[in-house]
């Protein structure tokens, strides 16, 4: 993994001058959309006025006036998101890896993501973008940012169907080739998340849907996290005091929540964030180092998880 020095040699040779080329094209949709906005706003106050034939005519020229300056912000905005992509982006992760392959309109699958069997409800629709996929040395991965949903259907007074698409998981979605043969599943999440304890401290029905709670021999680890498995004596196998202590170190360096599975061939990991990663923010300006490391850190956090749980170690039961 490169180096934060290197991260900042990138920075002030390649993209701060990237990024201050393409500031033109921020401000731009900056000052349509909140034309685009204001003139929306007069529209509509106009509709609840008097309705005088020049309200009227006021009315209608600020609504034009609205999707006039609606579509040059759009317009721009599409380039500005595909150049930022394209030029900062894809060369942050090229950074870390030019092997890595990366789409940005693509993402992880819904198979794939309910494959993991993270969270009870099945997903049955997966949007999102950011795919990088990839090997280290021996271990194929793939991670992407994701939003799942479910729907839901009912009919209104009217006697029409409604369909209602209702949010599961937002965030980063990785998954990678484990080292050892799983038969059961294994699933590591959080210690007190709310979706599997009550207020007292207490295991809901939803954990069962995971299997039962394993006990283990490292007390750090426990004060962190909760084990659920189909089989303790697998649960064991596969979380070793090793593995153990990767987890909690991971875990000490981001500080995120995260869910892990281990399940089939593949050890799933789910991290979840209530914002958009690898956007450009249209509301302050780009050129900004912060901006561009925590990118680098959350991609380098996937090469974290496969060094730290030793995934490339292959055992006899792998290749």
């Amino acid at each position: 993994m490169e180096t934060q020095e290197q991260l900042k040699s990138l920075y002030e040779k390649e993209l701060k001058p990237q990024l201050t080329d393409m500031e033109k094209m921020r401000k731009f949709v900056k000052k349509w959309r909140a034309l685009a906005i204001a003139s929306l706003i007069l529209a509509i106050l106009f509709c609840f006025s008097d309705y005088t034939l020049l309200q009227i005519i006021g009315g209608i020229g600020f609504f034009v006036g609205a999707i006039y300056a609606g579509v040059k912000a759009l317009g721009t905005y599409n380039k500005y998101h595909k150049q930022f992509k394209s030029e900062v982006v894809r060369k942050v992760i090229h950074l870390i890896n030019p092997a890595y392959k990366y789409n940005s309109a693509k993402h992880i699958e819904v198979y794939d993501y309910n494959k993991a069997a993270i969270f009870k409800r099945k997903a049955e629709r997966c949007l999102g973008d950011d795919l990088v996929f990839g090997k280290i040395d021996k271990t194929p991965f793939k991670f992407s940012e994701v939003k799942t949903q479910y729907k839901t259907t009912s009919t209104n007074d009217n006697g029409k169907t409604v369909t209602q698409w209702h949010d599961i998981f937002r965030g980063l979605f990785f998954f990678a080739e484990f080292n050892k043969n799983i038969d059961g599943q294994t699933f590591v999440f959080p210690e007190k998340d709310r979706k599997m304890v009550n207020l007292f401290g207490k295991e809901k029905d939803e954990s069962k849907h995971h299997g039962e709670l394993v006990k283990l021999e490292n007390p750090e680890f426990e004060k962190t996290f909760s084990v659920y498995g189909t089989s303790q004596q697998e649960a064991r196998y596969i979380l070793t005091p090793v593995m153990m202590e990767a987890i909690v170190n991971i875990h000490k360096r981001y500080g995120y929540k995260m869910y892990f599975s281990f399940k089939g061939e593949n050890v799933f990991c789910a991290i979840p964030f209530n914002r958009n990663l690898f956007e450009p923010n249209i509301k302050r300006s780009g050129i900004n180092f912060a901006d561009v490391e925590e990118m680098y850190m959350l991609f380098s956090l996937i090469e974290t998880i496969i060094h730290e749980m030793n995934l490339n170690t292959r055992i006899w039961t792998k290749d």
